[in-house]
C-alpha cells in the first residue's frame, strides 16, 4: 500500500510540475506578459514562504540573492490560502532578455530593503514644509509610515491618490502618522503640491539623506516603523504598503 501511495504522490508532483511549467511558458511569453504577472501576483516586499526550484524551503535572503543572479523568476504557488508561497523557476532560454535583467534589478533592490528591516531608522532631525520638527523622537509612540519620493518620479506621483486614500483611512487614529521625504526644494514642492496634494507631512531637501544615509536604489520606497522607531517593513510600491500596513494595524 505504501508503495502505491509513493507512486501516486510522485505522479501528482510530476503533473503539478508540468502544469507549473506550462504557466511559466505563458508568463515568459513576452515582457508585457511577465510584467503584468509580476505586478499582480508577486510582492517580494511582503512576508512569504520562499521555495527553491526543488520546492525546498529556503531563507528569504537566499531566495532574493538567487534572483539577483538573473537565472530564475519567482512564481506564486497557490496551495495554501493562509500562507503565500513563491517558488524559483528557471528563466527559459527563449525568454526576452529584458525579463532577466529586470528581475535581477528588482531582486537587488528588494534584498537591500529586506536587510534594513529590524534596524532603528537612521538618525533623523529635519523640519517639514510647515516648520514642524521631525526626528527619531517624533517616531516614538506611533506607527510611522514614510514615503520617499521626488517630483519627477512618475511612479511616485502616480500612487498619490492611493496613498492619500490610505492616510484618510487612518485619519481618526492617533497611533499612526504619515511622513514623506522628498528630494526637492521647499519652493518646488509648494508649487507642485498645490496642484497635486499629498496628505503626508512633507520634508524637503532629502536627496542627500535618502541617497547616502538610507542608500535607496529605487523610488518610491515606503517604510513602516514600529512605535520605537524600528523598521518593520521596507516596501517598493503602494500595493505592498497597503497589505503590510493593514496587517500591522490589525495586530496592534
Amino acid at each position: 500500500m505504501k508503495y502505491y501511495l509513493f507512486i501516486f504522490l510522485s505522479v501528482f508532483c510530476s503533473l503539478s510540475s508540468v502544469s507549473q511549467n506550462a504557466d511559466i511558458q505563458n508568463i515568459q511569453k513576452d515582457f508585457v506578459n511577465w510584467n503584468n504577472y509580476q505586478k499582480s501576483q508577486i510582492f517580494l516586499s511582503l512576508d512569504f514562504l520562499p521555495l527553491d526550484e526543488n520546492s525546498n524551503v529556503i531563507s528569504k535572503e537566499k531566495f532574493l540573492m538567487i534572483l539577483t543572479e538573473g537565472n530564475f523568476i519567482p512564481v506564486k504557488v497557490d496551495d495554501n490560502k493562509h500562507q503565500v508561497k513563491y517558488q524559483l523557476d528557471k528563466i527559459l532560454p527563449t525568454s526576452d532578455t529584458s525579463i532577466k535583467a529586470t528581475i535581477a534589478q528588482i531582486a537587488f533592490d528588494e534584498l537591500h530593503n529586506y536587510k534594513m528591516e529590524g534596524k532603528i531608522f537612521p538618525d533623523f532631525k529635519f523640519a517639514d514644509l510647515n516648520g514642524n520638527l521631525i526626528s527619531n523622537e517624533t517616531f516614538k509612540g506611533k506607527i510611522t509610515v514614510i514615503k520617499c519620493w521626488y517630483i519627477h518620479c512618475t511612479f511616485c506621483i502616480k500612487e498619490f491618490p492611493q496613498v492619500n486614500q490610505l492616510a484618510k483611512k487612518y485619519i481618526d487614529r492617533n497611533d499612526i502618522q504619515f511622513i514623506s521625504l522628498a528630494e526637492d526644494s521647499p519652493e518646488q514642492l509648494n508649487s507642485f503640491l498645490r496642484k497635486k496634494p499629498l496628505l503626508y507631512s512633507v520634508v524637503p531637501n532629502m536627496k542627500t539623506y535618502m541617497n547616502e544615509v538610507l542608500t535607496l536604489n529605487a523610488f518610491p520606497t515606503h517604510f513602516i516603523l514600529d512605535k520605537n522607531g524600528t523598521i518593520l517593513k521596507v516596501l517598493s510600491n503602494y500595493e505592498s504598503l497597503e497589505l503590510a500596513l493593514d496587517k500591522i494595524m490589525k495586530d496592534l
